[in-house]
């Protein structure tokens, strides 16, 4: 599972997967039909190779595929009516002809780009779009997209070329949000909808031709695109190495010309001969509490263990320096960046101070994190601080996905520490925040959503969300900043810097994206 874990749908998803994955594997053989390898082997002049940092555990289905490798793969597979570049973050023209047309308060109209054709050849019809929607829209479907666009109260088709959007409200960032639902073939999902999990079929300038969960994905050049983001190679081969010197091993030995997740450690000496850039991200090393148990019901008692963390430490020595600390709930690199009311630095004295308001003694946590290579090097470092104040600490290190599905989704944690970037979806404060503090999080994994503050911060972001006026919306985010920077329910530590590292003679166009993933949408075979 990716590291902005998802717990138990993607669970239950990989159980999917892995009986449809043969479908996905049986399709191999059709990559050499375009006169290409799986198997990497250095530069080409036709075909990107790249080294991946995650294996395959779900399909790639957009209205429920939310792992960070398929979320990747979808982004040039599929198109939305509007869609967020990977690399500046903002949305442009995608299957829409145009921006929406603002008809009123609550109605955005969109044409469709003309002659656009999924990868079987179906025509992309107003039909599909409408249904794409409704499918996210659609309760019984259980997709966590709907969160995102809780905001649209339906989609009607307007004609052949042009739907409707009727909002709930109006809503300045529909823009922004409108990428999250990918347009899919309603004949062809509705015929199998397992089949078209594994082997997807988008409009997008990629088409999936093979997916191999702990080997490699394979793409081709859809000759039919005729979009704004046409691909540039006739072939890509993504190599899935989740082993962090396998990927470094295949950078160097020119077996791929690029690799994501590039390990602190290797950085520098990657530099000698690659191009390498760290981008801050707005991915997140968070605190998680169980605040329906004693004495994480005390959010002082939460503020104490935040106050006592040595975040520079933990920055230049398990991170190299890939980390910033946390002085609000965004980065600083944020558009939206404030800082928040309560920003905590190491200050055992101040965490002392409150373990004793709240009369909290001896007291005994076993720290819940996952086994991802970066978090294993972080946590030995928290209980260090934890212990310092005399919070005597166990480790409990395991795989995200039984970490989440025994500890946290049973309600058997106490504190939780692990990594999370939901800005894969959308990078506006109303996504980011949602995300964790609205719905499945709260309710069913830091059991917060009963409380007063709970209620009101999604008050305030109801209310952020329909006003047109940039400096309203950011006091009223401002609240919800300042809100959870003192309840600390579920918090960031340190906001993380991916490192990607590439090989300039062999791809060009390229540039490194702020969120996990890999982006070729305008890069190409040098």
């Amino acid at each position: 599972m990716s590291h902005f874990q998802l717990g138990v749908m993607e669970r239950r998803r990989f159980l999917q997967f892995a009986g449809a994955a043969g479908t996905a594997a049986a399709m191999a053989g059709v990559l050499s039909a375009c006169g290409g390898s799986s198997g990497g082997g250095g530069a080409s002049t036709t075909r990107i190779e790249a080294g991946m940092s995650y294996t395959l555990s779900t399909g790639f289905d957009p209205m429920i595929a939310t792992g960070a490798l398929p979320q990747a793969a979808n982004l040039h597979v599929f198109e939305a009516l509007v869609d967020l570049d990977p690399v500046t973050r903002e949305p442009y023209t995608a299957l829409a002809a145009e921006m929406p047309e603002q008809v009123d308060d609550t109605t955005l109209r969109v044409t469709l780009r003309e002659e656009a054709v999924f990868h079987n050849g179906d025509p992309v019809t107003t039909e599909d779009v409408v249904y794409s929607f409704e499918r996210v829209l659609d309760p019984e479907n259980n997709s966590l997209m709907a969160q995102f666009i809780s905001f649209i109260e339906g989609v009607t088709e307007v004609d052949e070329n042009t739907v409707e959007i009727t909002l709930k409200h109006p809503f300045a960032l529909a823009n922004e949000r409108l990428g999250v639902v990918k347009i899919v073939p309603k004949a062809l999902v509705e015929e199998d909808a397992q089949a078209f999990d594994s082997a997807p079929v988008g409009s997008g300038p990629y088409r999936l031709v093979s997916a191999t969960a702990a080997d490699n994905i394979t793409f081709a050049k859809w000759e039919a695109y005729n979009g704004p983001r046409e691909a540039k190679a006739e072939e890509m081969v993504w190599l899935l190495l989740d082993d962090p010197s396998a990927r470094v091993t295949a950078l160097q030995s020119g077996r791929v010309s690029v690799i994501e997740d590039v390990p602190y450690l290797d950085a520098e000496g990657l530099a000698q001969t690659a191009t390498v850039e760290q981008e801050q991200s707005f991915g997140l090393l968070f605190l998680m509490f169980n605040c329906s148990e004693a004495p994480f019901d005390d959010k002082r008692v939460r503020q104490a263990l935040h106050y006592a963390i040595d975040h520079d430490k933990i920055i230049e020595t398990a991170m190299m320096g890939g980390a910033t600390a946390a002085s609000g709930y965004l980065p600083q690199t944020h558009p939206d960046y404030q800082e928040s009311g309560t920003v905590y630095r190491h200050d055992p004295d101040r965490a002392k101070e409150l373990l004793e308001e709240a009369e909290v003694e001896d007291l005994e946590v076993t720290l819940v994190t996952t086994n991802t290579g970066w978090v294993r090097d972080v946590v030995p470092l928290i209980k260090e601080s934890w212990d310092a104040i005399g919070v005597a600490t166990t480790l409990d290190i395991g795989e995200s996905g039984g970490q989440y599905a025994n500890k946290v989704e049973t309600g058997k944690f106490r504190v939780m520490v692990a990594p999370g970037d939901p800005s894969v979806f959308g990078n506006d404060p109303d996504l980011l925040l949602r995300w964790f503090y609205d719905g499945q999080w709260p309710s069913n994994y830091y059991y917060w959503d009963d409380t007063e503050e709970a209620e009101r911060v999604l008050e305030l972001l109801d209310e952020a969300a329909q006003r047109s006026d940039e400096a309203e919306r950011a006091e009223l985010w401002g609240e919800v900043f300042d809100l959870i920077s003192e309840e600390v329910p579920l918090y960031p530590i340190l906001h993380r810097k991916l490192t990607t590292a590439w090989n300039e003679e062999e791809l060009e166009g390229f540039a490194p994206v702020p969120t996990t993933g890999l982006s070729f949408l305008d890069a190409g075979p040098a």
